[in-house]
């Protein structure tokens, strides 16, 4: 089972900015949330975390495996998409947006999402060949996630726009490897 979890809360979260590659901390809040969330994965015999390389990620990993007693591996490939010159600018900024919608366009100094699923797809392939019988809890961010969830789910290119999972919110997948 491949459980996915997005980072806690941060101060750009609340103040609504776009946070790529930006690395800040998580808020006591976003550390609240962490706590929350590694009582609701306790249950779930999580074998081990991969997480982002991201303060943020890397912080609510640890506050899952300390209290799960599991370890984290880090892995580059789960940090959030380089969303180069919108950075830090509004969530609802029209150019942000109107790239956003354009899947195979990169950001302007930036990736595109194709280029972020090629990672994480790949990630993915790993874990199914290698761990398919253990219990995984990824660790990342928004964006990540989304592409996530397109690789076990179909999604329209407006539920991929709008798909944006909740800070410290956790999903479930189903590992198959045939």
């Amino acid at each position: 089972m491949i459980y996915v979890a997005r980072h806690g809360q941060t101060e750009w979260n609340v103040q609504n900015k776009v946070c790529g590659r930006t690395d800040i901390e998580l808020t006591k809040v976003g550390r609240e949330q962490a706590e929350k969330l590694a009582k609701i994965v306790a249950g779930k015999n999580i074998d081990f975390i991969i997480s982002s390389p991201l303060k943020r990620a890397i912080e609510t990993s640890k506050i899952v495996a300390d209290f799960c007693n599991v370890p984290v591996e880090i892995d580059e490939r789960l940090i959030e998409q380089d969303y180069g010159i919108y950075e830090g600018v509004d969530r609802k900024n029209e150019d942000f947006l109107n790239n956003k919608r354009n899947f195979a366009f990169k950001y302007p100094k930036g990736e595109s999402m194709m280029q972020v699923a090629y990672r994480v797809y790949g990630l993915l392939e790993e874990i199914i060949e290698n761990k398919a019988d253990e219990n995984v809890l990824l660790v990342c961010h928004g964006g990540v996630c989304r592409i996530i969830n397109t690789y076990f789910k179909d999604m329209t290119n407006q539920e991929f726009f709008e798909y944006s999972p909740e800070n410290a919110s956790v999903l479930e997948y189903e590992l198959d490897n045939e």
